[in-house]
């Protein structure tokens, strides 16, 4: 299926209606890296102010490379998906180390490279090195089925290779840079989810799905995702000055963030020891939920007060003041944000 008026369309309408963002300002490959590995699982207007924070800490890939752990996740709080932090931050320290800070410059070696799968391959090697690579991001996949009717999963391993192939058959030869952009902006902006602008689209007269009714059962896919329910209680323990925390180092969400002392439990029905409930004083118990994209967590939050926070093996005590400065889940931000009367010294 080859429409060359798809192609041409869609690099007309980028033309005009393009946004004005900073990585399409250049051709660094690291600063493009950055704004592709933001963008996953995240919209344009919330990882655009990540993006200009990342580049002025971290202006280049020695920078990153040199950088604690913690400094990284710290400034990606907030995001989510912490593995891309972390997986940005190996990268990093590996084309510092081992390529002498030379960036791989070809699909081929760019895939190669820990966190970068072949739609970052393809558009790091197609914006930077002007390297003829088709892009399938989510936005594409959404167009691509809706306008050529592609009734294939895009979660099964025929369709991904359908939707492949369709999209380098309508990659045109020349200009495929700006054509990679253009795809993407326009399945962002305007052949939208839930609600695609299709009554004033360029391309609704060849369209598949607007031609048909159809344009909500497209892109299909197989599998639904299951969600799995989690019940998590926090221990917030303060006295005057401090408070105590632990780090999550299991491979599970949140992997080497920071938090409260956590109590999972199996129910929404959980108790504190009565060490705790006899020792200190509950000043608030805040209930709140939290969804992720597999995952929703059930959580509480148990604010104790107490005379004098002893040392612990366990936790790490810190002074309340402190807390600011360590990456923490964006869920245990909130709580502090909310409860910033507790957290005063």
């Amino acid at each position: 299926m080859i429409d060359e008026d798809f192609s041409l369309k869609l690099i007309k309408w980028y033309q005009l209606n393009k946004r004005d963002l900073p990585w399409r300002k250049t051709k660094n490959p690291y600063k493009i890296w950055i704004s592709e590995i933001i963008l996953q699982q995240t919209r344009v207007l919330q990882g655009l102010p990540y993006y200009i924070r990342f580049i002025e800490k971290f202006p280049d890939v020695q920078s990153l490379a040199q950088a604690d752990e913690e400094e990284v996740l710290k400034m990606w709080q907030g995001l989510g998906y912490y593995s891309r932090a972390r997986n940005l931050h190996f990268t990093a320290k590996y084309i510092s180390n081992e390529l002498q800070g030379f960036f791989p410059n070809s699909f081929n070696e760019l895939i190669q490279l820990k966190g970068i799968g072949e739609y970052t391959a393809s558009a790091i090697a197609s914006f930077a090195f002007n390297e003829r690579k088709a892009v399938l991001d989510g936005n594409v996949f959404r167009l691509l089925s809706r306008y050529f009717g592609l009734k294939d999963p895009i979660d099964s391993s025929n369709g991904k290779k359908a939707f492949k192939k369709l999209a380098y058959q309508n990659l045109p030869k020349i200009n495929f840079s700006v054509y990679n952009q253009a795809i993407m902006e326009y399945g962002a902006l305007h052949c939208k989810h839930a609600i695609p602008k299709c009554e004033i689209c360029d391309l609704k007269n060849k369209c598949w799905a607007y031609q048909n009714s159809n344009q909500n059962k497209y892109p299909v896919k197989l599998k639904k995702i299951k969600i799995k329910e989690r019940y998590f209680n926090y221990l917030v323990l303060t006295d005057k000055r401090h408070t105590l925390i632990e780090k999550r180092t299991k491979k599970d969400i949140w992997q080497n963030l920071y938090q409260f002392p956590l109590f999972e439990s199996e129910s929404i029905e959980f108790q504190f020891s009565k060490k705790i409930t006899k020792n200190n004083l509950l000043i608030n118990k805040f209930k709140t939920t939290h969804k992720l994209s597999h995952q929703k967590l059930s959580i509480v939050f148990w604010h104790f007060q107490s005379k004098k926070i002893k040392d612990n093996f366990k936790f790490k005590k810190i002074y309340i003041k402190d807390l600011s400065s360590y990456p923490i889940p964006k869920i245990v931000e909130n709580y502090i944000i909310q409860n910033t009367s507790f957290f005063r010294l």
